[in-house]
């Protein structure tokens, strides 16, 4: 199984020195670039897990219904909110939805489960910094979905032959062809794949001038497209089975 998911969050770079990008335009990008997504997905009708950071989830309502409207879950990334911020904020997005959320990640910032149990969340999908030096780490981590405090967790995927983890930086730097490799050898290890890309990944750094690493600026923007569209259509060509990470887990 793929699970393909998502994470919905402003790109957090500083400016260039010549230019300034309000946060008003910041979530413009975080917008457009989702609807990007949105129109490759609907191409090959399949559907994913949209992770939407906590602080700008009550401006983004118009793009959560429309995201939900085309049959997608919408979970939460937690980058550092409280957990009174959580708790408001999936009551309010819960009540506009009439939906439960279920899902929630975390990167740096990690509440804990206990708490987030008490929220009524379901899963917890926590992922690592993805930076340049982190391929070259030997990973060993479990990969099965195990049950916590009440809540199932889901571990990031790791090839088990190049040792690779199939996080934002992975799926923009490796060439198509070796990423299907990856997939198509974990699948026959594992039961699922857990696929995450940022939504940031998506902008055009040529037109947007955003101080961040050249690699980081490599194969973004419309290439990004073009490489979800790809992979997208050997999913479906190879008859590949897909879900949305609330459906797989219950």
């Amino acid at each position: 199984m793929i699970l393909l998911t998502f994470n919905i969050l402003n790109i957090e770079a500083a400016d260039q020195k010549t230019v300034e990008i309000s946060d008003v335009e910041r979530l413009k990008i975080t917008v457009d670039n989702t609807k990007a997504i949105l129109r490759i997905l609907d191409i090959h009708d399949i559907k994913a897990s949209f992770f939407v950071e906590i602080s700008i989830a009550e401006k983004l309502q118009n793009l959560i219904k429309a995201i939900s409207s085309k049959g997608h879950e919408i979970a939460f990334y937690n980058k550092d909110s409280s957990l009174q911020q959580i708790e408001e904020t999936k009551k309010n997005i819960q009540a506009l939805l009439e939906k439960q959320i279920r899902g929630i990640r975390q990167k740096d910032f990690k509440q804990p489960q206990d708490s987030l149990k008490l929220l009524e969340f379901n899963y917890v999908s926590n992922i690592d910094n993805a930076n340049i030096l982190f391929p070259f780490k030997r990973l060993k981590r479990n990969t099965e979905i195990t049950e916590e405090d009440g809540l199932s967790i889901v571990p990031e995927s790791i090839s088990p032959y190049f040792q690779l983890p199939y996080n934002d930086f992975m799926f923009q730097i490796l060439p198509m062809k070796y990423y299907r490799n990856m997939v198509f050898e974990t699948l026959k290890n594992d039961d699922f794949v857990l696929v995450y890309i940022n939504s940031w990944q998506f902008t055009d750094f040529k037109k947007y001038k955003f101080d961040i690493p050249y690699y980081r600026s490599l194969f973004s923007g419309k290439k990004m497209e073009d490489k979800l569209d790809a992979l997208l259509t050997w999913i479906n060509e190879n008859d590949m089975a897909t879900s949305r990470m609330k459906d797989y887990i219950f």
